[in-house]
């Protein structure tokens, strides 16, 4: 065994690192090919409006902070709500967990956008439903919950067909039909 500065430990972090960068950046990837197109329709639809347009970093970083929220969540077990039953109920239970989680984060962004508007943040808490713009958290939250579900179809069949089986059946020439 060798020290800890040097030698075997010190490749077994850094290869970890460069496993856990590429997964995130995997993930960041599949999550901001959702976010941007969402982030490019709400503009279009607010420029008619005259409404202030969000900016594409914004979708970027909210598809990296996703990213890595996900990953920590994988590692959550749901335990006997899912243990021999169909793959759908895990599918279904992460979905509606990511996605309540979702939901929680953009209306407590909201509350803290307006907390000086409504003199502190529980109070813009709650009145964050009455915001003006209240409909395009549910919208954000709609699409990303659409993100999530087919994230997590993928996560079981990835499962189903091991590290690296669904690439190679996606890079495979489709079988003749009929």
């Amino acid at each position: 065994m060798t020290s800890e500065y040097g030698g075997t430990k010190a490749a077994g972090f850094s290869s970890k690192l460069v496993a856990e960068l590429k997964t995130v950046g995997m993930m960041m990837l599949y999550f901001a090919c959702w976010l941007i197109p969402l982030l490019v329709v709400k503009n279009l639809l607010l420029e008619e409006y005259d409404v202030p347009l969000t900016r594409l970093s914004a979708a970027v970083i909210g598809a990296l902070v996703l990213s890595k929220v996900v990953l920590v969540l994988e590692h959550v077990s749901l335990g006997s709500l899912t243990e021999n039953r169909p793959a759908w109920l895990d599918v279904f239970l992460r979905t509606l967990l990511y996605a309540a989680g979702v939901a929680v984060v953009l209306l407590v962004e909201k509350a803290f956008e307006g907390r000086h508007e409504h003199g502190g943040f529980w109070s813009s808490l709650a009145s964050v439903y009455e915001h003006r713009d209240i409909h395009h958290v549910w919208i954000n939250v709609i699409c990303v919950s659409a993100a999530l579900l087919s994230y997590n179809v993928f996560a079981v069949i990835r499962r189903y067909l091991g590290e690296g089986g669904l690439t190679e059946l996606l890079l495979k020439p489709l079988p003749p039909s009929g």
